[in-house]
């Protein structure tokens, strides 16, 4: 049974609502929040390395997933591993430039770079191709040589007289990948810093990471590097006491252009205190096994992701959303699991949670303020660039709903258990939006 026949209002232009009845979704289109940056993902921890095990067809096929608009998702982000460990090291340890103590801080440095950076750099040369260029290089960690516990895992703290070689480390790495034809849009130098992990991992308090920032800022404009990125907290509640350390200094404040956060610890439930770029830079739900479903109440489903983004995007005002992985092996919650063994790899529903964003909503898009009468739409609008409107309707009931007053040429795309941005016609301006789906309605510029 289809619920009441109902309209979309924008006020930028007249809708035929049935008397007495109040639109199902408005769009000001005059109110705008956010500038979108883009949507992406990381490979780091030499997940690439999985992808270059399988023949070029597959290879091929899961660039298309990522960075295709149509195909894929049409990621626009790609999230690179500054390694910290000692050359040698195993699948899963993302190697140094730097693998041995030069002979103290002051001691001219002993970079190696081989040209592939535990492959990143093929597949972000492969995003270069698809039209990304945005590039967002984050250490974990410093070399263990670097740090009080001389390990580059298991947490501990930058040596206070390290610091500028750290810096310089860094920008080292950006120019790097500026000789292999890609640019460093967006550095970072610490990744959870309020977490101690038994991987690559380092300290900070956010009046230390405040400090640290004093330090790589004005060494990283000289070298006109990339513009810096903070602080990639464990928690989104978390990170905002990180945020609030940089913007209570306004030396420190100068320097960051983009403040980051993760959900992990905590989900996001409202902006972070800044009036800089915001993105949610790492996440990926708990679970114990692979799951390709879209709805099962598992908790890392298509449709849990899709919920988390609408937040997001809606509640924190993020202008940057990044997955946490593109692909992995095992048990998983990458949109894609990878059998470097068997040659093989599946896709999860998601990906297609993510897609119907990323594709759809293009760097520079604006959101536009979006209401829904009815509690179980979650709605949220965009307008692109070029003009297009994107708008987002999570159906989180159990009945489909007509969406009457779709002014223009508009193409929807369905994602639910059996559609994966499947296209679904908008004729006299209606739409029906199916229970427990995602649809994506794009109104003019390219469908």
């Amino acid at each position: 049974m289809l619920r009441a026949v109902i309209a979309i209002t924008l006020l930028t232009t007249p809708a035929v609502t049935p008397a007495g009845e109040p639109p199902a979704i408005t769009v000001r289109d005059r109110v705008q929040h956010q500038t979108i940056d883009g949507f992406g993902i990381s490979q780091a921890f030499r997940r690439n390395e999985l992808v270059r095990a399988l023949d070029p067809r597959q290879q091929r096929e899961i660039l298309d997933l990522w960075f295709s608009r149509d195909k894929g998702a049409g990621l626009s982000i790609l999230r690179l591993g500054i390694g910290s460990s000692p050359a040698g090291s195993p699948y899963d340890h993302m190697v140094t430039i730097q693998p041995d103590d030069p002979g103290g801080p002051d001691a001219p440095p002993k970079y190696v770079w081989d040209g592939d950076d535990n492959s990143q750099v093929w597949v972000a040369k492969a995003a270069q191709g698809y039209g990304v260029r945005r590039f967002f290089a984050d250490a974990w960690s410093a070399p263990g040589y670097m740090k009080d516990n001389n390990d580059d895992k298991n947490g501990g703290t930058l040596k206070p007289e390290w610091q500028r070689a750290y810096a310089r480390y860094l920008v080292q790495y950006t120019k790097f990948y500026a000789q292999e034809g890609i640019r460093i849009t967006d550095l970072g130098f610490t990744n959870e810093p309020d977490w101690t992990a038994t991987y690559a991992s380092m300290r900070f308090t956010p009046q230390q990471a405040a400090e640290f920032v004093k330090v790589l800022g004005p060494i990283a404009e000289r070298a006109r590097s990339a513009d810096l990125v903070c602080c990639d907290s464990f928690g989104w509640n978390e990170a905002k006491a990180y945020t609030a350390a940089i913007e209570a200094d306004p030396e420190a404040r100068r320097w960051v252009k983009t403040h980051t956060g993760h959900t992990y610890a905590s989900p996001v439930d409202a902006p972070l205190p800044t009036g800089r770029r915001t993105w949610m830079s790492e996440w990926n739900p708990n679970g114990t096994t692979w799951n390709e479903n879209w709805d099962d109440g598992s908790g890392y489903d298509g449709f849990t992701i899709a919920e988390a983004v609408h937040d997001a995007l809606t509640k924190g005002g993020v202008t940057g959303y990044i997955y946490w992985l593109g692909g992995s092996r095992g048990a998983t919650r990458a949109l894609l699991q990878i059998d470097d063994v068997a040659r093989t790899y599946r896709v999860s529903k998601r990906l297609w949670a993510l897609a119907a964003y990323s594709r759809f909503i293009r760097p520079g898009a604006v959101r536009l303020d979006a209401t829904a009468a009815d509690p179980a739409l979650k709605v949220s609008a965009f307008r692109n660039p070029d003009g297009s409107r994107v708008v987002e309707v999570l159906n989180t009931g159990t009945a489909a709903v007509t969406w009457k007053g779709v002014h223009g040429r508009a193409t929807a795309y369905v994602t639910d258990t059996t559609n994966s941005l499947t296209a679904a016609p908008v004729t006299g301006r209606t739409v029906t939006l199916q229970p427990r789906a995602l649809t994506t309605i794009v109104i003019g510029g390219r469908s």
